[in-house]
């Protein structure tokens, strides 16, 4: 038998199918129920509805998605294994770009708390682990907020990048491939890394295996334009070539 719930989830399921995403307030006005109604019924719910950065998204079925909600449970300990390989790079006082993703913040959480270091970021999980950092200086970049993946995309790259050199960039992908290079799901996400390529002295891409061999719709570049892949295993040998031939640092 339906509950009124099951009624509620049906109709944001429909809405969520002319959008892709609907404010909480807005999702509260449509049902005429309360915004608290609406957390309690995906707390309790398993899906295909989620409750993300304060917009209601639906949760993708096929991995040609990406939705961080969905990620950021998935290869855990994988993940903070990579990450302690990159966070031992940083150094006190130095400036660094943090990418998006999920794997990200586990690298700011490895980072010494008595390490003074200032932090760009352009996501908002991102910025929320960096002001848990008590020497961090925090700069976030804003812009057009994006909830699948709770980055914020700049109207305009030269309002704030331009004028900031960071010494060092850890950056996340979806995928790793010898000849496709880095990718990620989302287009949107491009600019931001495209520039952290251009400005940053030291290149870090800090990703788990099951990124190796993978390649996904938005190309962040070649493998080659980065100095150090951080990893919790060893890459394929197809990636393991090519580092040795562009003098890429591995850590794993």
């Amino acid at each position: 038998m339906e509950t009124r719930r099951d009624e509620r989830i049906g109709q944001l399921i429909q809405a969520l199918k002319r959008s892709d995403k609907l404010h909480l307030k807005e999702a509260a006005a449509l049902l005429g129920v309360s915004e608290m109604t609406i957390r309690r019924d995906l707390n309790s719910h398993s899906g295909p509805v989620v409750l993300l950065g304060g917009y209601i998204v639906l949760e993708p079925r096929s991995a040609s998605h990406y939705l961080l909600s969905d990620q950021k449970s998935r290869l855990v300990e994988e993940k903070r294994r990579a990450a302690r390989h990159a966070a031992a790079l940083l150094e006190a006082h130095q400036m660094a770009f943090f990418d998006c993703g999920t794997t990200t913040p586990w690298v700011i959480e490895a980072i010494d708390n008595d390490l003074p270091f200032t932090g760009v970021c352009y996501s908002l999980n991102t910025f929320l682990a960096l002001q848990e950092k008590p020497h961090c200086r925090v700069i976030l970049c804003g812009g057009e907020f994006h909830a699948s993946n709770a980055i914020f995309k700049p109207l305009d790259v030269h309002d704030t990048l331009t004028h900031l050199c960071p010494d060092i960039a850890f950056y996340s992908a979806a995928g790793v491939h010898a000849v496709q290079g880095a990718t990620c799901f989302n287009l949107e996400e491009l600019p931001v890394k495209h520039w952290a390529m251009r400005q940053s002295r030291r290149h870090v891409l800090v990703v788990d295996h099951s990124k190796f061999g993978k390649v996904r719709p938005a190309r962040m570049g070649d493998v080659k334009v980065f100095d150090t892949i951080a990893s919790d295993t060893r890459p394929d040998d197809d990636l393991v070539t090519l580092a040795k031939t562009h003098n890429i640092t591995l850590l794993y």
